[in-house]
């Protein structure tokens, strides 16, 4: 009876130890979500296409949460100003469709491109971030919203002729929304995809993801990438063993504003549109959102956390407002999407200093 009682009590302690470590919020949420999995089929959902939903939903949006990773693990903090990735991401899908390029080489054609124009501005961006230490998350909140701002008017003046992509009353500027049917439209989604009845899987975005998150967690592994996980840690200590701090915090802004632009390419030949002018206004709040869920803190992010933040926060802003509809029978779903994916938000940002395992 002792050794039956021990057992119990080790296995209960195994239990409450294994809820302590992925945490009471997300425990809570994951629970709400697995609610609306179990409900959907009895209000007139289709299970298996509400898998696929929040799984494409997944696998469009993971690499912009990957891109809060350097900059939380080099002492930056969280990357408000993710719109400037996306910014540089937007005018490689842009140029590349502008030069003619088709088909799937059109979405590498807009990495190549990308890159570039993303290494310059996150170099500005890290500059400015290394000389107001202590207030990064804020001004990287007016650096996103500047940088969106100035594009607003960048997108009307810039020299874009492609009629793909102009008005066509004016004969220049280019559209809100440009379709990218004929270009990489599905480009990764596409590869491999299984489909399974009503089932669909993005196999090739998420093995693209996966080879992201392989690279991301194998930096961190590096001597750099140590070394750049010691700033964030401790400054000086760093600093007194030799390394640059503030080389390795530019270095962790230009990675972050890469990966955002990355991330929107991946996000858009998902969806099948480019979205310009304000669409990249608050891009930032769910990324930032769905990996304080995940479990990390303003110094502390593993690709663990962009797993469990991105389908927690994405399950929840997909699920809720579909099953609700169903249930009141009632077509809110934008309403009730917004009431969701903004609480969570503002949930989330109240959490920003507890750690994985808190």
């Amino acid at each position: 009876m002792r050794e039956n009682l021990a057992e119990r009590n080790t296995l209960s302690g195994r239990v409450r130890a294994a809820a302590n470590a992925f945490g009471l919020p997300r425990l809570i949420i994951a629970g709400f979500l697995l609610l609306m999995f179990i409900v959907a089929p009895f209000v007139g959902n289709d299970f298996w296409t509400q898998i696929s939903n929040v799984i494409n939903r997944f696998s469009w949006n993971a690499i912009l949460v990957l891109a809060m990773v350097p900059m939380i693990h080099s002492g930056c903090g969280l990357n408000f100003g993710l719109p400037l990735g996306i910014i540089s991401g937007l005018l490689g899908a842009t140029l590349s469709i502008e030069c003619g390029f088709t088909g799937t080489l059109s979405f590498f054609a807009a990495i190549l491109i990308a890159t570039p124009i993303s290494v310059v501005l996150g170099a500005g961006y890290g500059w400015l971030l290394n000389k107001i230490k202590g207030g990064e998350m804020m001004i990287a909140t007016y650096v996103g919203f500047s940088s969106v701002s100035f594009m607003c008017m960048m997108w009307l003046l810039l020299p874009y002729h492609s009629p793909t992509m102009v008005w066509g009353f004016a004969g220049k500027g280019l559209r809100t929304t440009i379709s990218l049917e004929g270009f990489y439209d599905k480009a990764l989604a596409g590869f491999w995809q299984i489909k399974i009845g009503t089932l669909e899987i993005p196999t090739g975005t998420l093995l693209f993801f996966a080879l992201m998150a392989f690279l991301m967690w194998a930096f961190l592994h590096t001597k750099t990438g140590t070394a750049m996980t010691a700033v964030g840690s401790n400054p000086t200590f760093a600093k007194a063993a030799g390394v640059n701090v503030d080389r390795m915090r530019l270095l962790s802004v230009i990675l972050s504003t890469w990966l955002g632009a990355l991330g929107i390419l991946v996000y858009e030949q998902g969806f099948g549109f480019i979205q310009l002018y304000n669409a990249p206004f608050y891009m930032a709040l769910p990324a930032v959102s769905a990996i304080l869920i995940g479990g990390a803190s303003v110094n502390k992010a593993s690709i663990a956390n962009v797993l469990i933040g991105t389908f927690l926060f994405q399950g929840m802003v997909t699920m809720t407002p579909t099953v609700m509809n169903s249930v009141i029978h009632m077509d809110m779903s934008e309403v009730i999407r917004v009431v969701v994916s903004q609480g969570m938000i503002l949930y989330a940002l109240t959490r920003k200093t507890e750690g994985g395992g808190r």
